[in-house]
C-alpha cells in the first residue's frame, strides 16, 4: 500500500504540472513511472490504442484498464484483442457489478435513455474507482484539442474526490499529431472513427457527428451531457 498522503500527491501534482508543461509525451510518462512505479496505470477505451502505445514503449508491461461496460461496439472489443496480442501491456478489463440484464432489472429497461448520468455512473465510474484502488497515478488519453471541457487539461492534476494523480500524456496533442503516431507505428484504431463517428464510446449513447462538429457532439446527442464522469 502507498504511505502517499492526499496532502503529499497534490503538491506533487502541482509541482509536476508546472515542470512538465511544454514536455513531450514520453517525458510525462517517465515522471509517472519513476514517480509511481507499479501504482501507475493508464485507462483506455480503445478507441485507439495511441496512449498505450506511448506508454508501453517507456513502461513495458504497463497495466491498461479497459471498462468493460457491456455496451462496447464489436470494433471497440476488436482494438482490446489487438492490444492484448501485440503490445507490451497488461489489459485489465473491469466490469460494472451487475450485468445489462441485471441493471435493467432493478433500474428498469435502457436506463441509458432515460437517466445517462446514473448508467454511466453505475457502469463506469464505479468499476473505474473500484479498478483504481491499487493505484496511486493513473494516465487518461484527454487532449486539450478535443473540446472546449477538455481545453484548459492540466498535465497533471490530483483528484480530490479520489485522492489518486491523474496524467494526461497527450495534453499538447492535436488530431494531426494522433494521426501521424498512427501512421508511423501502425496502432491499432477502431474502425468506426473512419466510419462518421468521431468519439466512441457505449453504442447506445454514440452516434456518428458530421464533419467538423465538436467530436464529443456524438456522445449522448439527445442530452446536454459530453462526459460520463470519469474525468473530474
Amino acid at each position: 500500500m502507498s504511505t502517499a498522503t492526499a496532502t503529499d500527491l497534490k503538491a506533487l501534482a502541482v509541482e509536476a504540472s508546472a515542470r512538465l508543461e511544454g514536455k513531450s509525451a514520453e517525458k510525462v510518462v517517465e515522471w509517472a513511472a519513476a514517480e509511481f512505479g507499479e501504482r501507475f496505470c493508464v485507462t483506455s477505451s480503445f478507441a485507439d490504442a495511441v496512449l498505450a502505445h506511448v506508454v508501453s514503449k517507456v513502461v513495458p508491461g504497463i497495466d491498461v484498464v479497459f471498462l468493460d461496460t457491456g455496451l462496447h461496439f464489436a470494433e471497440t472489443l476488436r482494438v482490446r484483442e489487438v492490444v492484448q496480442r501485440s503490445l507490451p501491456v497488461t489489459v485489465r478489463s473491469v466490469r460494472p457489478e451487475q450485468t445489462v440484464a441485471e441493471q435493467a432489472e432493478e433500474y428498469g429497461p435502457k436506463l441509458w435513455a432515460r437517466n445517462p448520468d446514473e448508467c454511466c455512473a453505475l457502469r463506469k465510474v464505479e468499476p473505474l474507482e473500484r479498478a483504481l484502488d491499487r493505484y496511486d497515478a493513473w494516465a487518461a488519453g484527454l487532449r486539450r484539442d478535443e473540446s472546449p471541457s477538455r481545453a484548459n487539461t492540466p498535465v497533471v492534476q490530483f483528484e480530490a474526490a479520489r485522492s489518486k494523480v491523474k496524467v494526461a500524456p497527450l495534453y499538447n496533442w492535436t488530431q494531426a499529431d494522433v494521426d501521424a503516431y498512427i501512421s508511423r507505428y501502425n496502432v491499432p484504431v477502431n474502425a468506426l472513427l473512419r466510419q462518421g463517428y468521431a468519439s466512441v464510446g457505449c453504442w447506445p449513447c454514440t452516434k456518428r457527428t458530421p464533419p467538423g462538429s465538436d467530436p464529443r457532439a456524438g456522445r449522448w446527442p439527445m442530452f446536454d451531457k459530453s462526459e460520463c464522469g470519469l474525468h473530474k
